[in-house]
């Protein structure tokens, strides 16, 4: 029973463990997302782009987020998505990962570090794939990259134990206008099956055309808050290295 117990809160010692990511660097970001986190002492990861102009436009309150215990992480200089795979007529000539190096690759997201760190001094954080491309033709740029980076957030659908996280790949479910119950059905899986389970956003209450509603998000990170005691909610980079140190050690 106690090995089972144990096995039980193998996350930070709770049950399970959740992260919020929002990716793209949106104003929504800002107005919307971090008010309400805050608000309830909740620490998220905020994937950005380095071109974006909310980057630029405002970059005193990514720092504060940064100083309030958020993660910046690596979403790539500006956003290479594979243009040759179907239903990506969106990628413009100049962002198509599918014309890149695996040399040029490395050196934007490498480049979006050096901004990163202007910006909040840390060392460690996480990259996340943009469109969730892994490659380049048949050739996979992250391991050039996986020195720079605690771990790497894709972008397939599944929750898994601390032993089967993928830390080059971590996996994550895309919420594009679910529900407050479908989104905490999620949790309660999470919990019931003592596993990682990592929220992928984008638009929250508007500001992109993948969306969650604000009162769903609200109602969400109301639950996570009143089941703290049971579920470990920390930035991708902190779960990804206590992760690591686990997968170490067994």
């Amino acid at each position: 029973m106690s090995a089972r117990a144990q096995e039980a809160n193998v996350w930070n010692h709770k049950p399970c463990a959740v992260v919020l990511t929002y990716d793209d660097a949106i104003d929504a970001d800002l107005d919307n997302v971090l008010p309400a986190l805050d608000s309830l002492g909740l620490k998220a990861t905020f994937y950005l782009v380095g071109s974006s102009p909310v980057v630029a436009n405002r970059m005193g309150e990514w720092r504060q987020a940064a100083h309030n215990g958020h993660e910046l992480g690596n979403h790539s200089l500006y956003h290479p998505c594979d243009g040759s795979l179907p239903g990506r007529s969106f990628v413009q000539a100049d962002d198509d990962l599918s014309k890149y190096t695996v040399n040029r690759a490395v050196r934007e997201v490498r480049m979006n570090n050096v901004l990163l760190n202007a910006i909040d001094v840390q060392t460690k954080r996480t990259f996340a794939y943009p469109c969730g491309d892994l490659t380049i033709g048949s050739s996979y740029f992250y391991p050039g990259l996986r020195k720079d980076f605690v771990a790497a957030r894709g972008v397939r659908s599944a929750m898994d134990s601390i032993g089967k996280v993928n830390l080059d790949n971590i996996d994550c479910y895309a919420m594009n206008g679910q529900t407050a119950d479908q989104m905490i059905a999620l949790v309660k899986e999470a919990m019931r099956t003592h596993t990682l389970l990592v929220f992928l956003f984008h638009g929250v209450g508007g500001g992109h055309n993948i969306n969650v509603g604000l009162q769903e998000h609200s109602l969400l990170l109301h639950f996570l808050k009143d089941h703290e005691r049971e579920i470990w909610i920390a930035p991708m980079v902190d779960v990804a290295e206590y992760v690591r140190t686990y997968q170490g050690r067994h």
